[in-house]
């Protein structure tokens, strides 16, 4: 499986996890990332998901996966029993963002976390100028039928990892949406050209890398 076939947050991702870790993917929709992992990097662990038709996918593709909703804890698993738990574009989904962080923080020594940026200039512009919801490829369902209640934008959630405790190893904007572009370099804003101020403005989409703090 290449990685070309990944979501271009997915890819990063799968770069950031390492070798024979012990992972946990919440979440984790049809497999396709958790499948990369086992297969390339080795890992152990599992993945959760709600949706009956994403476990039957996942399944279909031989991965340990149960059926269950995050936003009700995960009481099965006890403290650091993961080396990673990510959150890939799902954080938007759940009703209780909080509680399902310090939940991954505290079954995983660290976290990744990719959502949507409703900071984009392109989502402002279209709010701005149409006065309507924005859809977009990353947001593509209308304002009532979407399963996204909590839409933000990277300033609200490094706020949200400040008001508790939780410590941001990395923050990676990306240039583009969707299917990674060729190039690890293209895959992202360049951290030479684009200042962490102007990534709230630029990035379509970030990914995370997170670990618990000092309470």
């Amino acid at each position: 499986m290449a990685l070309s076939r990944l979501r271009i947050d997915q890819a990063v991702i799968a770069k950031l996890v390492d070798e024979k870790s012990r992972v946990l993917d919440l979440g984790c929709g049809d497999g396709l990332l958790l499948e990369y992992l086992f297969h390339h990097k080795q890992v152990q662990g599992f993945g959760v998901e709600i949706s009956h038709e994403g476990v039957h996918a996942c399944i279909a593709r031989g991965l340990p996966v149960y059926h269950g909703d995050i936003d009700q804890g995960l009481s099965d698993h006890q403290d650091d029993s993961f080396d990673y738990v990510i959150l890939s574009q799902t954080l938007q989904a759940v009703r209780r963002p909080e509680f399902v962080l310090r939940e991954m923080l505290r079954v995983g020594k660290r976290g990744i976390v990719s959502f949507p940026n409703f900071g984009y200039w392109r989502i402002r512009a279209h709010l701005a100028f149409r006065g309507r919801m924005p859809r977009t490829p990353l947001l593509p369902a209308k304002w009532y039928n979407t399963p996204n209640t909590h839409l933000c934008t990277i300033l609200d959630f490094q706020d949200l990892c400040q008001n508790n405790s939780i410590r941001i190893l990395r923050q990676i904007p990306l240039a583009a949406e969707g299917s990674q572009p060729t190039g690890w370099f293209h895959a992202r804003l360049s951290n030479w050209l684009v200042p962490p101020s102007a990534a709230n403005l630029l990035a379509p989409i970030a990914v995370f890398l997170l670990e618990k703090g000092e309470s």
